[in-house]
């Protein structure tokens, strides 16, 4: 749904209360030049409410947050005051007034300011999905071209396919503004001119609705070209993702080790700095710096690890991408626990909470009874994952060949439902074949016409298939055929198509594997320099500290505990082998992966303090 025109703003009557309220109250500031920006990006976003509206809630909310904050800063600003300032409840208190006001206004307005960084975040990230699904969009219109359908009728096959992902949708839009206004030109006019993607997506659509006009073999030949820019486009693109990822991993193992060396050298240095050992108060009680600093340094590197797992998942490519849903029905859940790792994770919630009960009943503290919570449920689900990947590269691998052959036996003139029949009796199809199976049958035994039978049945066998190679490859022959495309010339573009994304997956997965590599060793690095410390240094130093009694030097016995100093380094390592381990995973095959990377790595961590330290 695109932005509420100015004509027609929605009336204050048919909003909820809370939001009649805030209209009337605030909906003026839509129409200053302040605003302006962030009305053309709301424009370009699916929203269901008008640009008034959500700004409306976006200053109610500010002066919620500016009470809030006005509150909470009334009994700080009476304890730091100065002792010749009136007390904040008095009349005469206005120097505290003063400060509680400014903070109040600065929160308020943070809030609004954070709202139009919230849009632009959403923009840039619309922005980025539709270029990296726009080439497999004109390569599928391409396709098309070649049939009877007209721009309309192919547009449409475009929105009804879940596979071009945000690309999709933003034609959808277009289609269904069309409905509207009567005009697909219109329609086209209005999406190029409102999205995020303007050096994109609108030049596409406006030219698509140019040479639309210009007769089919204009549109053909223009979508030809236009498919192959793209494709050259996305390629350099990919080389932009990589240098990225090079520059990311680079940093990650920097901000990694710096945090663990950290406390490290604050162990050490505290022999000499007392006061490192005084007592700080905290709202959870008086603690020493060192457990601040270490805490701290804890938090960080998680952080670190969640931004950089986040990170890598962005960069990979949107197509690449598998979703796994869970099942509706609980007997289906336990029936897909051993091949769908969403069902895996419902299953092991409560043998890992077992776990950790049984931990924490032997008397593990509560940091060890956290992790091994998390060990005994992240291991076994990212096994799963690891085996349907596994399974759906077998399929991807074997779809190549099954495309290939179903080719040559189209090629030499035989119809659909005969090739994959001889191709399903004739060829070793490995983990494919069960699917390849129920697709000869449902070419065949459908009770329905030809073409919605055809339709239906590679329809299911891209579902039983579930990769996202499948989706995007054997998705356009569906099209292509129903738009009454040229069978032979169909499948000679699909097998460009599949091996193209056959390649470009072999060539993600090999340039990935470096840095789940440098996830691996940045977490074994730390491992292996936290324990030499442990085993080597921390006796040491408890060694000078009693000799120093006798000597000129003295030095605090208790600077150094052997036993809290290990306590120390213990958290600091499992926090940064839990980030490494997503980071890898992430970077291997995505959340799934980042559960078995990680769980694997805090397990060996734990295993290795036991025995040596």
């Amino acid at each position: 749904m695109t932005d509420t025109p100015r004509e027609a703003r929605p009336t204050p009557t048919r909003l909820r209360a809370v939001d009649r309220a805030l209209y009337a109250l605030f909906a003026r500031h839509a129409d200053g030049s302040r605003h302006a920006g962030d009305r053309a990006r709301y424009r370009g976003l699916v929203a269901g409410v008008s640009f008034d509206v959500f700004l409306a809630r976006v200053y109610g909310l500010s002066w919620v947050v500016a009470v809030a904050v006005a509150v909470g800063c009334l009994p700080v600003v009476t304890a730091v005051a100065p002792p010749g300032w009136p007390a904040v409840p008095l009349p005469d208190g206005w120097p505290a007034a003063v400060g509680v006001a400014a903070a109040a206004t600065g929160s308020k307005r943070l809030t609004v300011v954070a709202a139009g960084g919230y849009l632009r975040a959403r923009a840039t990230a619309r922005r980025t999905r539709i270029r990296r699904s726009l080439p497999g969009v004109a390569r599928y219109l391409d396709a098309l071209s070649s049939g009877s359908d007209g721009p309309r009728a192919m547009l449409r096959r475009v929105a009804e396919s879940d596979a071009y992902g945000e690309t999709g949708r933003s034609i959808r839009r277009a289609l269904n503004t069309a409905e509207l206004t009567g005009s697909l030109r219109r329609g086209l006019g209005r999406v190029a001119r409102d999205t995020p993607s303007r050096e994109a997506l609108s030049p596409f659509l406006l030219k698509f609705r140019e040479h639309a006009t210009q007769g089919d073999d204009a549109l053909s030949n223009y979508l030809r070209l236009e498919s192959r820019v793209l494709g050259r486009r996305r390629e350099r693109a990919s080389e932009r993702n990589a240098d990225l990822m090079e520059l990311l991993a680079e940093l990650f193992v920097v901000t990694l080790v710096l945090p663990a060396l950290l406390v490290v050298v604050l162990t050490v240095v505290s022999v000499l700095a007392p006061s490192l050992s005084e007592p700080v108060t905290t709202p959870v009680g008086p603690v020493t710096r060192r457990t601040l600093v270490t805490v701290g340094a804890a938090g960080f590197v998680v952080a670190v690890g969640v931004a950089a797992a986040v990170a890598v998942e962005r960069l990979r490519p949107t197509d690449s991408r598998v979703s796994h849903g869970l099942p509706d029905r609980p007997r289906t859940v336990l029936a897909t626990a051993t091949t769908n790792p969403a069902s895996a994770a419902a299953v092991w919630t409560t043998p890992s909470l077992a776990v950790a009960g049984l931990a924490w009943s032997v008397g593990l503290t509560p940091l060890d009874t956290a992790l091994a919570w998390y060990v005994a449920f992240a291991v076994p689900v990212g096994l799963v994952g690891l085996r349907r990947a596994r399974l759906d590269d077998a399929k991807d691998r074997e779809i190549k060949d099954f495309v290939h052959a179903v080719s040559g036996h189209v090629g030499l003139g035989r119809p659909l439902p005969e090739a994959v029949e001889r191709v399903a009796r004739e060829v070793e199809l490995g983990p494919l074949a069960p699917d390849v199976d129920d697709l000869a049958f449902n070419l065949v035994h459908g009770g329905r016409r030809e073409t919605d039978l055809r339709t239906a049945a590679l329809d299911r066998f891209v579902d039983r298939v579930g990769t996202p190679l499948a989706a995007r490859s054997v998705g356009l022959v569906t099209g292509a055929l129903d738009a009454g495309s040229d069978s032979e010339a169909v499948f000679e573009t699909l097998q460009t198509e599949v091996s193209r994304l056959y390649h470009e997956k072999r060539a993600l997965r090999s340039s990935m594997l470096v840095y789940v590599v440098v996830g691996w060793t940045t977490a074994l690095l730390v491992v292996g320099i936290v324990l030499a410390i442990t085993t080597q240094v921390l006796d040491s130093f408890t060694q000078l500290s009693a000799a120093s009694d006798a000597g000129s030097v003295t030095l605090d016995p208790n600077a150094v505990d052997p036993a809290r100093a290990r306590r120390r380094f213990y958290l600091v390592t499992q926090a940064t082998v839990l980030a490494s381990g997503w980071f890898a995973g992430a970077a291997d095959r995505g959340p799934f992966a980042a559960l078995l990377h990680s769980g694997l790595l805090v397990g060996i961590a734990a295993v290795a303090f036991e025995v040596v330290a």
